[in-house]
């Protein structure tokens, strides 16, 4: 009897031969895995939280392959389901709400407030749809707002014990994270597939082009829109790994580490026992 997997990422691609094939990461209670899965166009085959099961699976210099013909896709599961609870699911409100509001209680601007509260309420219902990548990390409906709201928890936690706190505005930082990756909403469908404007442009250009309207159309301080815009300008870190800039303020540094810090546990989280994380540049040991 062939083991039944759940899924966690599914990302289509195109072999030389134009052959359609889509890489996924699935699991069950023994594991994670990732393979290769031949012949299967983009309106066909398993989505993420779904059962599939493979009749064979092969296994060639340590890379794992099956065929169309090998793979049987099944149902989505209902919350009984052993399998149901390994693929994430977006956070509860209250929790983001939570978070919101212990960060606001170290703000001092009476504008970016009320921004932030305003913002914060609407992108919840935005960010619970859609993912925050189509296979590195947070890959699932939903994961646009765990990503997100992971950032502003670890944020909770490192403002207070941040060495020099005078030297940050932590409105900054807040509007920084909840912006950083907006673009997203226009980067990808809520299936996760790349659209056009994820080349034309990029998140990071729409996040920050974004907010800089937004935070024009209040009458913000141009200055101060700039420092808030550079956060998320900066928030990939270094230039090699598409960011435009680095970060020369301390809030844009902050906000990076907290999401290397997201970004990173979930590659930990989410990688089998033995299996190479690209984004890490080793492999995953599991204890």
């Amino acid at each position: 009897m062939s083991k039944e997997y759940i899924v966690l990422s599914r990302q289509d691609a195109v072999a030389r031969n134009n052959s359609p094939y889509i890489n996924l990461k699935i699991a069950n209670l023994e594991g994670n895995e990732t393979l290769c899965v031949f012949d299967i166009p983009k309106t066909s085959g398993p989505k993420v939280g779904q059962l599939v099961s493979f009749l064979n699976i092969r296994e060639s210099q340590g890379k794992k392959s099956a065929s169309s013909m090998d793979m049987i896709v099944g149902t989505f599961p209902t919350e009984k389901h052993p399998l149901y609870s390994l693929v994430p699911r977006p956070i509860k409100r209250e929790l983001w709400d939570s978070s919101i509001k212990a960060l606001i209680a170290h703000c001092t601007d009476a504008t970016l407030i009320d921004f932030i509260s305003k913002q914060a309420s609407e992108l919840y219902p935005l960010y619970s749809k859609y993912p925050a990548a189509t296979s590195v990390h947070h890959a699932f409906p939903g994961g646009l707002l765990n990503h997100t709201y992971q950032m502003l928890h670890l944020l909770e936690g490192l403002y207070p014990v941040y060495p020099y706190p005078e030297d940050i505005k932590i409105e900054r930082c807040i509007i920084g994270i909840l912006f950083h990756d907006w673009g997203k909403l226009c980067e990808y469908n809520v299936e996760g597939e790349r659209l056009e404007n994820a080349y034309l442009l990029g998140h990071i250009y729409m996040s920050a082009n974004y907010v800089n309207n937004l935070l024009r159309e209040l009458g913000i301080d141009k200055r101060e829109i700039n420092l808030i815009v550079h956060t998320i300008l900066a928030h990939h870190g270094e230039l090699e790994y598409g960011s435009p800039v680095v970060p020369c303020i301390p809030e844009a540094q902050l906000v990076n580490f907290v999401d290397n810090i997201s970004a990173k546990a979930d590659v930990f989280n989410s990688t089998g026992h033995l299996e190479k994380a690209f984004a890490l540049g080793t492999s995953v040991v599991k204890a």
